[in-house]
């Protein structure tokens, strides 16, 4: 491990805003804020907004900037690259923010049912070939389900074709309602406030010419049949590299 690594990971154990939880950790000692971030965490009863897979916590970063009436936490196994947003959350002294370092795997054990209102999923891994690590499949959306309110939010923003055709199809054959759709984010002119927060990655992609998509939802509580997953055998595969992923700075 490289000494800025070693030096960033030491740096965050003095972060106010950072929760790290990783598996072992979480076994071992349990969490001690499932079911109060409001009253033990943030100290104020705000609705919770989720980021996973936060990166270098951009748009955590944003969203709590133009939001005071809400609490966000950005969510990530990798800690080297939350320790950008941590760090700006920690010197400008942004009240509403916070991450968390741990698998999304396990983010149903940090809070308990109806705890969190929305989520952002911000341009994850497609996982073309492996339909249930993509973090809108059903298998995630039922992991969703045990801590999001009913009729909570979630927002996909991507640059993948492929992700958003297949999480567009999830969303027509369960019926959820469908808050906002647009396979050209900023060409539409529907960007605001929380949608037009730019990551690294998404200027990146945007300078290589890629529209960006946007489709939010409500999900509903989970049905006893459990949720339906799409046909998916005739979504044209993304046709471009994933961007490759230099060291946080």
């Amino acid at each position: 491990m490289g000494k800025n690594k070693l030096k960033r990971f030491a740096e965050m154990k003095d972060f106010a805003c950072v929760l790290e939880y990783p598996r072992e950790r979480l076994v071992t000692e349990g969490f001690p804020f499932t079911g109060k971030w409001g009253s033990e965490f943030f100290k104020a009863d705000r609705p919770i907004t989720l980021e996973l897979g936060c990166g270098k916590g951009e748009y955590t970063v944003g969203l709590a900037r133009a939001d005071a009436a809400r609490s966000f936490i950005g969510v990530d196994v990798k800690g080297a690259r939350i320790w950008r947003g941590a760090k700006t959350v920690e010197e400008e002294q942004i009240p509403n923010a916070a991450f968390l370092r741990a698998e999304i795997e396990n983010i149903d054990k940090f809070f308990t049912p109806g705890e969190v209102d929305e989520l952002w999923i911000t341009f994850p891994d497609p996982q073309m070939q492996k339909t249930r690590k993509r973090l809108t499949s059903t298998r995630f959306l039922t992991l969703y389900s045990r801590f999001l309110k009913p009729g909570g939010v979630i927002n996909l923003k991507t640059d993948s074709p492929f992700l958003y055709e297949y999480t567009r199809r999830l969303v027509e054959a369960n019926g959820f309602e469908v808050l906002a759709n647009t396979d050209d984010l900023y060409g539409s002119g529907r960007a605001d406030a929380s949608t037009a927060i730019k990551t690294f990655y998404e200027s990146q992609w945007l300078s290589r010419g890629k529209t960006i998509k946007l489709i939010s939802f409500r999900l509903p509580a989970l049905p006893e049949e459990g949720y339906v997953e799409p046909k998916e055998d005739d979504i044209p595969k993304d046709d471009y590299r994933a961007l490759c992923r230099p060291n946080p700075m």
